[in-house]
């Protein structure tokens, strides 16, 4: 089958220039017997960006989820393949995946490819003009899950940037969002940005993270609102509203699709009392705190790979099991947040961290509502103005239909 090999999309700036952005396919317009159909992946369609890979140095952005779905990594092809790859990058939870959430990932070398593997989750989360010197092109392959707190979607903000600004190419390799059939929450006001959430979009975006890439571009994001060079190699046999489940779990604490499903409400949880299941072996599955109030569902978190230091570590937790909740339908919800919050029994220490709750929630409009005892339909009132606009900005950079 042909595809269109380049599109150009000319995104106005706000500067009042014109700066041309490429991809392989243009917005797809599948049959209604796509939903049925398994995607095919950017990483699969080797013809639209191997040409661009002869003769190049190339570094990766990747971890073990750059895999095709037989299994094989995109390194190991592409070496077999000929091409030269400089360097990897290696996210947060490392090159293979398996390192806690927050842990430093440090330098090494891959063993099966003998490529220099260099972090990008600890002394630097951006590549230096060091790191990209010797590298022609840059390829970011990674499995997003579609909720802003996650922070895949980071550090591709800042391979870009860099890409930007070293003159790098950068070719995002495209991958379905398994959260990519609706948008809810409140959009990030920039006040609150950081590394779990670096773009003014809403806790569930809607976009995959070749569409993501397109907006941080087409609305000028990038540091000196300097667009990459960027190539989207997108899938295609894929909708917004087709079903893809994961063949492999993204991090160590989402580890399976209720999981992933869940994340978009339950990591509101993180700087408060309760626990999210970090150190079981239901992580985002399950809620509670050491207190019979908030239900009768027990567990307790214990240290175990990709969980060190879990909250109320050592300590039987009370709360709920949420493994037979229907987290599709449940989309992004307040209110197990809202629930604990009235239950807990001194509510100035549910907190731990009201500053870090409020750079998940990207404002801090969601936590003083909580606290002055509104409803969820009072809040949502308060964030839906601007997530209208969110949703009509959008529609500019979608590459499948919804």
């Amino acid at each position: 089958m042909n595809f269109i090999s380049i599109l150009s999309l000319f995104l106005l700036w706000s500067c009042g220039s014109k700066t041309p952005q490429t991809t392989s396919e243009p917005k797809q317009k599948p049959d209604r017997q796509t939903r049925n159909v398994q995607p095919v992946l950017g990483i699969e369609r080797t013809d639209e960006y191997l040409p661009l890979l002869q003769g190049k140095r190339v570094g990766l952005v990747v971890n073990h989820t750059t895999i095709f779905p037989n299994g094989t990594h995109l390194a190991d092809s592409l070496q077999k393949r000929g091409i030269t790859i400089q360097t990897i990058f290696a996210p947060e939870h490392g090159f293979r995946g398996i390192a806690a959430d927050g842990a430093e990932i440090k330098d090494g070398v891959d063993t099966r490819t003998g490529v220099p593997i260099i972090s990008l989750y600890g002394k630097n989360k951006k590549p230096t003009p060091e790191q990209l010197r010797e590298i022609d092109v840059v390829i970011f392959d990674i499995q997003d899950v579609g909720v802003r707190y996650y922070t895949y979607p980071s550090t591709m903000h800042l391979v870009m940037e860099a890409c930007a600004e070293q003159g790098k190419k950068c070719i995002v390799l495209d991958r379905p969002n398994p959260n990519g059939h609706f948008v809810d929450g409140p959009v990030l006001d920039r006040k609150f940005a950081s590394f779990v959430g670096m773009n003014p979009v809403p806790v569930v975006h809607g976009l995959t993270s070749g569409e993501l890439a397109l907006m941080i571009n087409g609305e000028g994001w990038l540091e000196g609102k300097k667009p990459a060079d960027l190539t989207i190699v997108p899938c295609v046999q894929y909708t917004h509203s087709t079903p893809y489940n994961l063949p492999v779990k993204p991090s160590p604490n989402l580890p399976n699709m209720q999981s992933v499903l869940l994340y978009p409400s339950i990591c509101l949880f993180e700087p408060t009392v309760v626990s999210v299941g970090r150190g079981t072996d239901t992580q985002f599955q399950v809620i509670g705190a050491p207190n019979p109030v908030y239900g009768s569902y027990t567990f307790t978190p214990v240290e175990k790979p990709g969980a060190v230091n879990p909250n109320n570590e050592g300590k039987l937790c009370y709360g709920l099991d949420l493994r037979g909740v229907d987290a599709k339908a449940l989309g992004f919800s307040l209110k197990y947040v809202l629930d604990f919050y009235q239950k807990a029994p001194d509510k100035s220490k549910f907190f731990t961290s009201a500053a870090y709750f409020d750079k998940l929630a990207g404002t801090d409009i969601v936590r003083k509502m909580i606290e002055a005892g509104k409803t969820e339909k009072e809040i949502r009132q308060a964030f839906e103005p601007e997530l209208a606009r969110y949703k009509e900005m959008r529609k500019k950079y979608l590459l499948y239909a919804d």
